[in-house]
C-alpha cells in the first residue's frame, strides 16, 4: 500500500538579505506590495521587513514595465496585496536571482502524514508530494513522519532497509518516493 505524505507552507519564509541600517541578514515578507505607476510605465515591489531593526526592503517584481503589458489579473493581485502572490513570487527563481535573496523555510512548513496507520508494518511505500518548492532534506522528512532520531534514519540508510530512486542525502523540493523496510 502506498502512502502519501505532503510538505506544506504553513507561512512565507524568511528572505535572507543583509540589512543595511543594522547588517542583520533576515527579512520577514508580509504580503504586502508597493505599485508605482509613471505615465505609461509601472514599477511593483513586494516589502519584506527586517527582523532586527523593521527597516523595510523593496524586492523588485517589476521595474519600468508598459501597463499593458501587465496580465489585469496580476495587477489585481498586486493592489490587493495578495500573500498567495508574495508566495508565487518568492519561489520565482528569477525574482530572487534579480534580487540576490535566498530563503530560510526552516519553521515555514508542515509535513502531512495523513495519520500514524502506516508506522507499524514492515515495509511501508511513502510517496512524497511538495505543495511548494521547499528545500528540505529526505532524511528529515523520513525522521519526523516516522518519528525516528536522524541519526536512525542515517542508519537505516547505510543498511539499505531505506530506498528510494532519489539520492536520499542533500536537498530535494521535488516530489519523490521512498520504501522503508524494518
Amino acid at each position: 500500500m502506498l502512502v502519501t505524505w505532503v510538505v506544506v507552507p504553513t507561512c512565507l519564509p524568511i528572505v535572507l538579505r543583509r540589512c543595511h541600517v543594522c547588517a542583520a541578514g533576515r527579512f520577514r515578507a508580509n504580503g504586502k506590495f508597493r505599485v508605482n505607476a509613471n505615465h505609461k510605465l509601472i514599477d511593483a515591489w513586494l516589502l519584506a521587513l527586517c527582523t532586527t531593526c523593521g527597516d523595510t526592503v523593496k524586492l523588485t517584481v517589476l521595474e519600468r514595465v508598459n501597463v499593458r503589458s501587465v496580465r489585469p489579473e496580476l495587477l489585481d493581485r498586486l493592489h490587493r496585496n495578495d500573500p498567495g502572490l508574495a508566495a508565487e513570487l518568492l519561489q520565482d527563481p528569477v525574482l530572487r536571482r534579480r534580487n540576490r535573496i535566498a530563503l530560510d523555510w526552516d519553521g515555514a512548513w508542515r509535513l502531512d502524514t495523513g495519520g500514524s496507520d502506516h508506522l507499524d508494518r514492515e515495509v511501508v511505500d511513502v510517496s512524497v508530494r511538495f505543495a511548494a518548492r521547499i528545500p528540505i532534506r529526505p532524511a528529515r522528512l523520513v525522521a519526523e513522519g516516522f518519528g525516528l532520531s536522524r541519526a536512525e534514519v542515517e542508519r537505516l540508510i547505510t543498511e539499505g532497509n531505506l530506498v528510494s530512486a532519489v539520492r536520499l542525502s542533500g536537498k530535494l523540493s521535488g516530489d519523490f518516493t521512498f520504501t522503508l523496510k524494518r
